[in-house]
């Protein structure tokens, strides 16, 4: 089970500093706007070692945020939960004998969506998800709510660069395949081997240079009126075609 961490807010210079340095989970620092104070440009320091998203923002905003008044132009969000790295989930599979199985979103913003694919990914015997640093969400306390105790058993790795973590893995034999709505039917597709499933955002799917990088697209078959699903479900559907084609694969014939 992996090492819990409450979702909370930092305050003030020395906290700040001294969680950086104590090796806390910090998903996001806000930082007053202009502000070139030597304890603050060592926080900044520190930030720019790991995966925080640094924001800077007008005093009215961090006065806003505060709950002690007394943030001294710093206030740091740490996260839910610890994040893993990439060769985690590679080491997971390796230690069940498995190809690789993983999940990559891209532009996931929505909590709710996040916990509702992590549920969803332990369902399916995943080996991890990966998320992008910027643009997406972390893991928040409504992430780990919504994931039901999901959260605690399917690691997530948070990386700088999707595109680079996708040649990476090419690298280690995996292959990749995105939601797209002009693919191939998903049940033509082959989703066993070491594989990579990426889900895109619900209003601009998955980026382009993402895209370019998979190796195939798998559509999702629809005959109604609305023209894409809720990112979660989507996942869920491609997700149970891939284990149900794993599954057959590995047993020859398909459980009920």
């Amino acid at each position: 089970m992996k090492e819990r961490y409450e979702e909370s807010f930092l305050e003030g210079r020395n906290s700040v500093l001294e969680a950086f340095r104590a090796g806390k989970t910090i998903d996001r620092l806000y930082v007053l706007a202009g502000c070139k104070d030597g304890p603050v440009q060592s926080i900044l320091r520190e930030a720019k070692k790991g995966d925080t998203i640094v924001r800077f923002v007008a005093k009215e905003r961090l006065d806003q945020m505060s709950g002690s008044g007394r943030h001294q132009g710093v206030i740091a969000k740490t996260a839910a939960y610890e994040y893993a790295q990439v060769e985690d989930l590679l080491a997971e599979a390796k230690k069940k004998g498995e190809d690789p199985f993983l999940f990559l979103l891209d532009g996931i913003e929505d909590p709710h969506n996040l916990g509702a694919i992590l549920r969803t990914a332990n369902q399916l015997g995943a080996h991890g998800v990966i998320i992008p640093k910027n643009r997406a969400v972390g893991l928040t306390g409504t992430v780990a709510k919504t994931s039901a105790g999901a959260i605690n058993y399917t690691p997530v790795a948070k990386v700088t660069n999707l595109v680079q973590t996708i040649q990476d893995l090419k690298k280690q034999g995996l292959w990749f395949v995105c939601a797209a709505m002009d693919g191939e039917v998903m049940y033509k597709t082959n989703l066993t081997g070491p594989l990579g499933i990426v889900i895109g955002s619900e209003g601009s799917g998955v980026s382009r240079l993402v895209r370019e990088n998979c190796d195939f697209c798998a559509a999702i078959p629809m005959k109604g009126q609305i023209d894409s699903l809720n990112a979660s479900v989507a996942m869920g559907v491609l997700g149970y075609e891939a284990f149900r084609q794993r599954l057959e694969k590995h047993t020859g014939n398909v459980e009920t």
